[in-house]
């Protein structure tokens, strides 16, 4: 504690702070926090599968709830099975899917998608199954002609996320389901709508899709609990095993705060939605666009346009590395992240970056925004006038860039 207390002295605090790190990680608005309140020392702390009066009640909050947590997707809430967050989720819907459709052996994602994917899908390549990823053009779109290929009657499984979590680039979701029940109707859907919930509208029975993910801390609510789509008549299994109470999918004693702070985030952020969106897209636009054209030597990472999520700054700085643009944008109070969270440790480039042909170096120097409905104008502008700085001052101590 010693090392992180000096670490944080040696830091100091600055006087504006702008937290655009929401990818990786956030706190609940307070009125989030004021719904989790009362199932913490009210209500609804029961096991909701008891069956006696506080059992009753809260099986009786927690129906209520979960109708309030579907309603933006347009589907039953029998349909929706409660997890504990994105990981879980997508672990679900590869390995859940494939212990209970076992005569199929083939599963094909997506060469740009989350991690707890990629690494779902390697673990069934350890079990014998055959594992295909369709690669990506520049702007990190899959190709279709690619996809379409590659399914045959051995395909089990297709997963392909909506929108990216890292480089913000939408994929063509719907042709995508069109595609592959084309070619084989039995081959099932998945996608990890996570990074797309609460940036774009979701209707999942105009989609047609067999499964979906999504996770609260995406759009502000608690962390430790998300949620899996799936649709009726579609056999998957839990890959853990214990008591089940109300959920059949993830075993254990449902928690009806998360469940309750999962539902009111969700409220708040389908309020007015359309305008929030627009703002949101106009802050990106600002910050994306500011940042491209006033710092030399930058390159913009992923679609653009209509494209491209509400949400998302993802940008290489040449003659930099992530890790020191981190350091130096929090210095100045700017509290951001480089490349990927999941690969950032290692000190490893970001796959979903060099899957779209970005270069060592240019994947070091990339540094990704989030914003949320809490980030203003004046947080924007404090970016844009702070980072030419920070950029100019780490390629002058690299000396990589001619200024």
């Amino acid at each position: 504690m010693k090392k992180v207390d000096g670490l944080l002295e040696e830091h100091g605090r600055s006087k504006i702070e702008v937290y655009v790190d929401w990818e990786n990680g956030n706190y609940v608005p307070k009125e989030v926090f004021e719904a989790m309140k009362p199932f913490y020392l009210e209500k609804g702390f029961a096991n909701p599968a008891i069956t006696h009066r506080l059992g009753w009640e809260t099986y009786e909050l927690y129906v209520e709830t979960k109708e309030k947590l579907v309603q933006p997707l347009n589907i039953s809430p029998q349909d929706f099975y409660i997890t504990h967050g994105l990981t879980e989720s997508n672990n679900i819907a590869i390995r859940g899917v494939a212990k209970a459709n076992k005569k199929r052996k083939k599963i094909i994602t997506s060469s740009v998608e989350h991690l707890s994917i990629i690494h779902s899908s390697r673990y069934m390549k350890s079990q014998g199954y055959k594992i295909e990823e369709i690669p990506v053009y520049s702007n990190g779109t899959i190709d279709l002609d690619s996809l379409q290929n590659m399914i045959d009657e051995e395909t089990l499984l297709v997963s392909v996320q909506l929108a990216n979590h890292e480089i913000g680039s939408i994929q063509p979701l719907r042709e995508v389901i069109e595609i592959v029940k084309d070619k084989n109707k039995e081959t099932l859907v998945h996608s990890d709508m996570s990074a797309a919930f609460g940036r774009m509208k979701i209707n999942l029975n105009e989609l047609e899709i067999d499964l979906a993910t999504f996770d609260s801390s995406r759009v502000l609510g608690p962390k430790g609990i998300g949620g899996l789509y799936v649709k009726e008549g579609v056999h998957v299994k839990p890959l853990l095993e214990g008591q089940l109470s109300v959920e059949t999918l993830s075993p254990g004693v449902e928690i009806m705060p998360l469940i309750a702070g999962f539902a009111k985030t969700i409220e708040l952020e389908f309020e007015n939605f359309d305008e929030k969106i627009k703002n949101l897209i106009n802050l990106r636009n600002k910050l994306l666009y500011g940042l491209y054209t006033t710092i030399p030597k930058t390159l913009i990472n992923g679609a653009e346009g209509e494209k491209r999520i509400a949400d998302n700054v993802n940008l290489s700085f040449l003659g930099c590395e992530g890790e020191a643009l981190t350091v130096e944008c929090s210095m100045n109070g700017i509290y951001t992240s480089s490349g990927s969270a999941c690969s950032s440790r290692i000190l490893m480039p970001s796959h979903i970056l060099t899957a779209i042909g970005r270069r060592p170096e240019e994947a070091h120097g990339s540094l990704l925004m989030k914003l949320s409905r809490l980030n203003t104008e004046e947080q924007i502008k404090y970016i844009l006038e702070t980072m030419p700085k920070v950029v100019s001052r780490l390629r002058k101590i690299t000396g990589s860039i001619e200024l």
